[in-house]
C-alpha cells in the first residue's frame, strides 16, 4: 500500500471519522503521519469509501491518483466505463436502504459526491419533505471548495458556498465566511495554512491545500451530481 495514498485518504476520511460517523474508533490516529501503515490498516475500517476505492484499484486502492480520484476527481474518472459499478456495490452495500443508488443507472460515479447525493438517504429525504436537517448534513458531508481568509492557531476562516434549498433544486448558494480547524491537538496533515490558500473541506475540517484545478473538478463533479439528483422540472419525461 502506498503511505501517500494513505496519508491523502486520511485528509480526507478524518473529520467524519472524528465525529463519529464512519470508521473505527480512535480517529487521532489518521493524523499520525509518522504511521502511515497504521493508517492503511484503519483504511479498510471505512466500509464506504474503501468499496470505491477497491473498485477503481484492485491492485493498490491507496495508489494516491485512486484516493484523489474519489475524493477530488481526477482522469480516472473520465476514462473508464462505469457500467458494472452498481453491481459491484450491490455486493458490498447489501442492506444499504434509502437512497436512490440501487436506481442510479448510467449516472453511477466512483465519486464521494455520487456516495452522498445517492448512496446515504438525505438527498431523497430532502426531495420528499424538505427537512432544512438534510440540507445541512449533505452541505457538510459533501467535499466543498473554500479559500482561506486567515489563520489563527489551529483554525481558519474561509469563504465558501453553502449549498441552499429552494424547494425543487439544490445548489452552492452566495459564498459565505465560516470557521473550520487544520489541526487538533498540534497534530495535522497539513504543513500550514496561509490567506489566499485554496481548500477542501469536509465537514468543519481543512482537508487539503488544493490547485485551482482540483477545484474545478470538485465544483464540476459536484455540479453534474446535483443535476442528476435535483432534475428540473422540464427535464424529467412523464410516462406515457
Amino acid at each position: 500500500m502506498s503511505d501517500s495514498g494513505a496519508l491523502l485518504f486520511a485528509r480526507y476520511a478524518y473529520p467524519p471519522n472524528e465525529l463519529g460517523y464512519c470508521g473505527p474508533s480512535g480517529a487521532a490516529e489518521l493524523l499520525r503521519a509518522d504511521l502511515p501503515g497504521e493508517i492503511a490498516r484503519r483504511a479498510r475500517g471505512f466500509s464506504g469509501a474503501w468499496a470505491y476505492l477497491e473498485y477503481l484499484s484492485p491492485g493498490d486502492p491507496l495508489d494516491p491518483a485512486v484516493v484523489e480520484a474519489y475524493w477530488v476527481g481526477n482522469d480516472l474518472l473520465a476514462t473508464s466505463d462505469f457500467s458494472d459499478l452498481l453491481g459491484f456495490l450491490g455486493t458490498r452495500f447489501v442492506g444499504q436502504r434509502g437512497g436512490t443508488w440501487e436506481s442510479a443507472g448510467g449516472r453511477a460515479l466512483p465519486h464521494h459526491s455520487f456516495h452522498v447525493f445517492e448512496v446515504y438517504p438525505w438527498a431523497a429525504m430532502l426531495r420528499r419533505t424538505g427537512n432544512p436537517t438534510a440540507v445541512s448534513v449533505l452541505d457538510r458531508c459533501r467535499i466543498r471548495t473554500g479559500k482561506v481568509v486567515s489563520v489563527a492557531g489551529e483554525t481558519a476562516r474561509v469563504t465558501s458556498r453553502p449549498l441552499v434549498w429552494d424547494g425543487s433544486a439544490l445548489a452552492p448558494g452566495p459564498p459565505r465566511e465560516e470557521s473550520v480547524a487544520w489541526s487538533a491537538g498540534g497534530r495535522s496533515l497539513l504543513a500550514g495554512l496561509s490567506p489566499g490558500d485554496l481548500v477542501a473541506l469536509h465537514w468543519d475540517w481543512v482537508c487539503d491545500v488544493i490547485t485551482a484545478a482540483q477545484a474545478g473538478r470538485i465544483e464540476a463533479l459536484e455540479e453534474r451530481q446535483l443535476r442528476a439528483s435535483f432534475p428540473s422540472p422540464e427535464s424529467v419525461v412523464p410516462p406515457v
